[in-house]
């Protein structure tokens, strides 16, 4: 499977690249964007500032940039927080996604977005502060009518950014429960 995988707002760090190497190892080509242009944060407020400076528009102008040169091939998109919001505006946006598999985020969902039974998969922290229930109930119900299918894991206790040993939030036994349902989910596709 061909997967391009986007950071969140701490932007490239070494958990993103070990989460690449696993599904390389698993068979997969892997692609890691560095949206932020070699710039690394210690805490969410630092990269939402950098993230806000930036401006959405940017951000997704060069996730397109980035992920055109694969997307003939039918991509999964695929992101941690910030970078899950991405990979769904990518995904919903290309007739050729493959599947979209969210690791800690969601994003809006445009009004007109449609899918043609589009394989989703989410992980998420519960109770997750930036994702909250009454938003993920919303979130599904909008992912179902814009024509995705879509499975959602909750891991109960973990911090948001879980899967990542480097940040305060890691929970080494939901990161690995996320990594095996996530590894089945690729091979389906």
């Amino acid at each position: 499977m061909n997967i391009v995988l986007f950071h969140s707002t701490h932007g490239l760090r070494p958990a993103v690249c070990q989460a690449a190497d696993r599904l390389r190892a698993a068979g997969h080509e892997v692609w890691t964007p560095d949206l932020f242009e070699g710039r690394t944060f210690e805490t969410v407020e630092e990269g939402t500032e950098y993230n806000e400076q930036v401006g959405k528009d940017e951000l997704l102008k060069r996730a397109v940039l980035a992920a055109a040169p694969y997307s003939e091939r039918g991509l999964v998109y695929a992101g941690f927080s910030l970078g899950a919001s991405i990979a769904q505006t990518l995904a919903l946006g290309d007739e050729k996604a493959r599947g979209l598999l969210l690791l800690h985020g969601t994003s809006d969902i445009a009004p007109n977005a449609s899918v043609d039974g589009l394989p989703v998969q989410l992980h998420v922290a519960e109770p997750d502060p930036f994702e909250t229930d009454d938003w993920l109930s919303a979130w599904y119900l909008q992912m179902g009518r814009a024509g995705a299918d879509v499975e959602v894991y909750r891991y109960a206790g973990a911090g948001h950014l879980y899967t990542d040993p480097g940040l305060p939030d890691y929970d080494e036994e939901a990161a690995e429960a996320t990594w095996r349902v996530a590894l089945g989910f690729l091979e389906t596709l």
